[in-house]
Formats: C-alpha cells, structure tokens, sequence
C-alpha cells in the first residue's frame, strides 16, 4: 500500500512512522528545508495530556473581553478580512458552555493521554532522545479565584482517571523549589504529575532519521499544488512543479496548510491559524530554574525547562497567516521569565520566535476520513501537536490499514462537523 503523507511537522513525521511500521510504502511530502520547521520547531516544549483542554469554555467570552484590554494580554484578535475567520470566531464560542467543554474534553485527553503512552513506548524502542523529562506539569495560580476554578478541571480530570493534585503555596514549592524565591505571588497549583516535556525539534529530527532508514521517502522543497480526485477518491497529487504523484491513500498533516489544499475538493475543514510566540533562553543559574513545566494561568505562558535552556511559549493572535514576530508579545514572554524564575536565564539572549497553530473551534484535532475513500486528516491540534501527535499518527495508521485503533476515535473525525 502506497502513502503520501503531506506535511513534515511532528504529527507528519509520527504519521510516517506509525504507517511504515505498519507495512506501508510512505512519502512525506513537504515544502520547507527540513522536518519540524514551521509550527514544530520552537513551541513551549509540553506533553502536556493533563492540560488537554480546549480553549472554549465556559466564561471564555467575558475573559476574552478582559484580556483585550490588558497590557500583556494572552490574547490578541485582528479581523483578516475573511469570512471564515468570522465563522471561526462563531463556532468557538458556541462551544464555550459546560456541555460542550466536558465533550471536548472528554475527546481531547484521552487520546492525549495514549499520544503520551505512545511516545514513551516510541522512545524506548528507538532509543530517541530529545532533552526529555518526566517531571510533570505544574500550572501556577495567582488569584484565590483561579484556584477555585481550578476545582472544576481536577473534578473532571479525576473523572476520567487523570492523576492530578491541587496545591497550596507551600505545596507548589515542594513540587518546583525555585519558586521559593518569589513568595507571595502564588496561591496555589494544580499539579500534573504524568505529563512530560521535551525538545520537539529535536524529537521530529531523529524520527525522521529514523524513518528514512526503515525506508520512508522524504521529499523537502516540494510544494503541493492540488489533488487530483474523480468519483470520490484522490487520484494524483499534483505538484507545484508540474510532477504527478500517484497513491492509494493520502493523508493531511499540513497543519494550517491543510485547509486550503482540501477546499478545492469541497471539504471544508474548519482549522485556523492561531499564532503563538516562544523566547528560547539560555539558563545561567539552573538552580532558579524551574525543573519541568510551570504553566503561568494568568498569562497562559509556560516555561519549560530543557537541559541548558529555558523555552518560555504562548499568546493568542487571532489575525489570519500573519507571521510576523511582534517583539511587544517576545517582551511579555521574558516579562513572565523575570516575574517567577528571575534568577534562571538571560533573557537578553532569549531567541524570540513565532509560528501558527492549527486550531478548530472545538479545540479537539480533526483525524480521521473524509468523504474522499482514501483522503484522510491528521491535524487541527492547535497548541497540542506535540502531545498529540504519536496517539494521532498511531491512531491513523490503524484506520488506513483498517485495524481497530486501541482508543476510540469517531469523535476526532470531520464528521463532527
């Protein structure tokens, strides 16, 4: 069975491998330089499946309001002049009620939960490694309320079997002792004991090495231009170039790319491009430093901790294709950094960059068929392609070679929509 798999991100390439494990002749197709070299190549480091939550909830709407008129808001909303944009904007807030939370929820986190299981499986069979720990995440609270909201979350992770812990401010100390040196600004933390964290560059780099030894196909600097499709299937797979690719099956992972290449075919595949920020800093005192990922509730910004490094991700631009790097958003990266960890890192050298993160309004990624017999989806994952992405690939390659996937997956499909 031959595979073409569009996209080299980190869902990409987990796709790839999962299929030629299967038995799969795989290409990957993608048009930048290299693998994970767009929205995979500096994010905030998580695998995070505790925090698998979509950012459609309950009192997002009156949030949102707030956070637009703050100086370091997390949030920043910029009309593109697109009607889809306004569709999004629509179908994300009517997902913002109790019921739908707790659906999507219910989606999202266990299939982050088995990406993580995945991954540690995926590790130890290759031997890969990509600056990884296994230290949990710790998302920190500053107001008294946010640490009664968080009862909510752990109500609901504890319902579906996530282990998690609520803390006070001595507790959070014991978990991340750096934080010791700034009392008084914490109340208290939710703790996620089971999620890790890691360079997922570095990660995409070595599977990828890994999967063209056992024989898949990478082709980089091609760029698709349509695919060819008759009586419901996907015939050909034109390239920018003028070259003709034949398969019996293709899959999406072009991330943000992935909508514009399937509109042609009438599929309306409801993922944005929501850019985020990170700061990479180089650490100067690793004793200030926190230990894995402290998750800052306020400004939704995480600081992760790789070997010799601090990566520091997050913000919201709701603003179309815009890749421009707003330094005002880098400052409140190292405005954080400074604010918890002041003595970790220079956040003068930080290394400032920006991406887009394929989101739906639901939060939950789109994987699995469409109309097209052998067109099939894999992203949509918005802020979680990292913790998502091995569950996703491994979850793909079973429906492509029609084995039952070992988690239930109807809900992750576009037919939701």
């Amino acid at each position: 069975m031959q595979v073409i798999v569009i996209g080299a991100g980190v869902v990409g390439v987990a796709t790839a491998h999962y299929l030629r494990v299967a038995g799969c002749d795989v290409t990957v197709l993608e048009q930048l330089d290299g693998p994970a070299a767009e929205t995979s190549f500096a994010n905030a480091g998580q695998v995070s499946p505790g925090y698998a939550a979509p950012w459609a909830a309950p009192g997002i709407p009156w949030k949102a309001v707030k956070w637009l008129t703050q100086a370091h808001s997390p949030l920043k909303i910029r009309p593109d002049g697109s009607l889809f944009q306004l569709s999004w904007v629509a179908r994300m807030l009517a997902n913002c009620t109790m019921e739908a939370y707790q659906r999507n929820k219910g989606r999202m986190v266990p299939l982050a939960e088995y990406s993580r299981d995945c991954l540690r499986d995926l590790r130890e069979a290759l031997d890969l490694q990509y600056e990884q720990r296994s230290l949990g995440t710790l998302q920190v609270f500053r107001t008294a309320k946010q640490l009664e909201a968080a009862q909510r979350d752990s109500d609901i992770l504890s319902a579906i079997g996530v282990p998690n812990h609520l803390l006070g401010a001595q507790g959070l100390v014991d978990v991340e002792p750096a934080l010791a040196r700034v009392p008084g600004k914490l109340v208290g933390a939710l703790q996620l004991p089971n999620d890790e964290t890691g360079d997922c560059k570095m990660f995409t780099d070595k599977l990828a090495a890994r999967c063209e030894a056992a024989g898949v196909v990478f082709r980089y600097g091609v760029t698709v231009e349509r695919l060819l499709a008759a009586n419901q299937q996907i015939r050909q797979v034109l390239l920018k170039s003028g070259e003709i690719l034949n398969a019996d099956h293709v899959v999406l992972a072009a991330g943000c790319a992935s909508r514009a290449l399937a509109a042609p075919l009438g599929l309306d595949l409801p993922v944005y491009p929501v850019k985020g920020y990170s700061l990479t800093i180089p650490l100067k005192n690793a004793d200030a430093a926190p230990r894995s990922t402290v998750l800052d509730e306020s400004y939704k910004i995480a600081l992760t901790r790789f070997d010799s490094r601090l990566r520091v991700g997050g913000m919201a631009e709701v603003a179309g294709y815009d890749r421009r790097l707003d330094m005002g958003r880098v400052a409140t990266l190292a405005m954080v950094t400074n604010d918890l960890f002041p003595e970790a890192g220079d956040t003068s050298r930080g290394e400032p960059w920006t991406g887009l993160r394929p989101m739906t309004p639901d939060g939950t990624p789109l994987v699995g068929g469409t109309s097209y017999s052998n067109l099939w989806l894999n992203t949509g994952h918005g802020t979680l392609g990292w913790t998502m992405a091995c569950g996703s690939g491994r979850v793909l390659a079973d429906l492509i070679t029609r084995k039952k996937p070992e988690i239930e997956s109807s809900g992750l499909a576009l037919a939701r929509y």
